[in-house]
């Protein structure tokens, strides 16, 4: 893990976004006020998979580590895929497209870690503990 001043807080916030993506995936879709644009959803899945990859680009450092949670994420993405069609298919289907998606926002998140970025989080704490 990254030396963070809130190391554990990190880490449950990262955990916490994975558990709201799994919940969000298998709850019936929320009704849309006003028609959406053509594969809107799929700007959705890269956005929800870009912060997952984001957030263990700010806990994590070691390359090994982030491959790990890369797969991992993608893995997450297609599992919820299928579960939507086995366990939920009267309200999600199972899209392809969608678990490609996830895979580009996971890709696209770890990405990050290869520029500024990636100290996001130790910057924020810096400027936290300099104000206290």
């Amino acid at each position: 893990m990254r030396e963070l001043r809130w190391s554990r807080f990190w880490l449950g916030m990262w955990m916490f976004a994975i558990l709201a993506v799994i919940v969000l995936s298998l709850i019936p879709p929320p009704p849309m006020p006003m028609e959406t644009p053509r594969h809107f959803d799929k700007l959705l899945h890269v956005s929800a998979y870009f912060v997952l990859a984001f957030g263990a680009v700010q806990v994590f450092e070691r390359p090994r580590v982030l491959v790990l949670v890369a797969c991992g994420l993608v893995a997450l993405g297609m599992a919820l895929e299928w579960a939507q069609a086995t366990f939920v298919p009267h309200l999600r289907m199972l899209d392809l497209r969608d678990a490609l998606a996830n895979a580009v926002g996971v890709l696209l998140g770890m990405a990050t870690a290869a520029t500024s970025l990636a100290g996001v989080v130790a910057w924020l704490e810096r400027r936290i503990v300099d104000r206290i």
